[in-house]
């Protein structure tokens, strides 16, 4: 579960390293996110190669990935991550990056998030 002021890292290739959560959208009655969710995010921390299409202090929008809290599905099993990480979008919700680093959950298939899959390799 993603809350307010979590740090989150990065998995694609828009050029930030870290970034940190200032908002849940969604709903008033929303004060964490899971995974699939949209949240706002600053951020913190840049890398030191390749092009950056960010600046530090920039506010994104942002996909969750990976968290480190459990996530159940329907049909019994349990998906858990070693770190909580995201992917950098523009405001009408295209991927600022072009690749996306590392294993993605199946659980994007089933809630439709078909153009941020596309773009991944591996697949849990």
């Amino acid at each position: 579960m993603i809350q307010t002021k979590t740090n989150l890292s990065v998995s694609d290739n828009s050029g930030a390293k870290e970034v940190s959560c200032i908002k849940v959208l969604g709903s008033s009655k929303y004060t964490h996110a899971k995974l699939g969710d949209f949240i706002l995010v600053s951020v913190r921390q840049l890398r030191s190669k390749g092009n950056k299409k960010v600046a530090k202090g920039e506010v994104c929008l942002a996909l969750i990935l990976r968290t480190k809290k459990e996530s159940h599905n329907f049909e019994g099993s349990s998906i858990k991550f070693s770190t909580n990480s995201v992917i950098l979008l523009t405001k009408t919700k295209k991927i600022l990056g072009t690749r996306i680093f590392g294993i993605l959950p199946k659980k994007l298939k089933q809630k439709k998030k078909l153009k941020f899959i596309s773009l991944g390799s591996h697949f849990i």
